[in-house]
């Protein structure tokens, strides 16, 4: 049983670690300042619709860790 927790934490931890790193960062940077923005309203609808699959995906996983840690407290505090 703890094995396979441990397995599962670790899946989990993969796919948070995925997630965040796919993410797009909010800051347009110094490029923004000035109107540099050249991306058309479609990729960016596109990018927008991504991230927040992406930001769904990063809650559900560490929600999902966070409760995976717990459980295995409990199995070793049970065990």
């Amino acid at each position: 049983m703890e094995l396979a927790l441990n397995i599962v934490l670790i899946l989990c931890s993969i796919v948070l670690i995925a997630s965040v790193l796919l993410q797009s960062t909010k800051s347009a940077g110094l490029g923004g300042a000035y109107g540099g923005d050249t991306e058309s309203f479609t990729a960016r609808g596109k990018a927008a619709s991504r991230d927040k699959k992406l930001q769904k995906v990063t809650v559900i996983s560490g929600i999902a860790i966070a409760v995976i840690a717990i459980a295995m407290l409990l199995y070793r505090a049970l065990a």
